[in-house]
């Protein structure tokens, strides 16, 4: 099973580049990680980035099991649907991020752990470990 941690972290002032870390593990160890920073995005598709520039990483893993945990409800909500934002940006990124789910099918999971505070703090941690 892959597990893969990702993060966007967005600038709040226009022209300012934003980053994006990810770390993917199997079974427990490191496959690969990433930290890059891309041209400023509006803050509200910052997630959105980083979860596109992780599944094009993921590509090759597409028969297997993949999870991928996140730290942002928003974007978790947006992506079950059952979100009620009216963000014209958000939207039009939500449907590329679908659209390249959909090519992984049923081997892949989004977990959000915004809310779970065991889950957040290993979120966390393993990113810290991962990066420094």
């Amino acid at each position: 099973m892959i597990t893969a941690y990702l993060l966007g972290m967005p600038s709040y002032y226009e022209g300012e580049d934003i980053e994006i870390r990810f770390c993917v593990f199997k079974e427990g160890a490191l496959l690969f990680k990433e930290a890059s920073f891309k041209e400023y995005k509006k803050p509200v598709i910052v997630e959105h980035m980083a979860l596109l520039a992780l599944l094009k990483r993921l590509e090759e893993f597409k028969e297997k099991e993949i999870t991928i945990i996140i730290n942002n409800a928003s974007v978790y909500e947006q992506i079950r649907g059952t979100s009620t934002l009216k963000n014209k940006d958000a939207m039009r990124m939500i449907n590329k991020v679908k659209g390249k789910l959909d090519e992984f099918g049923n081997h892949l999971i989004i977990e959000d752990v915004s809310n779970d505070k065991i889950g957040l703090k290993n979120w966390k941690e393993t990113l810290e470990e991962t990066f420094i």
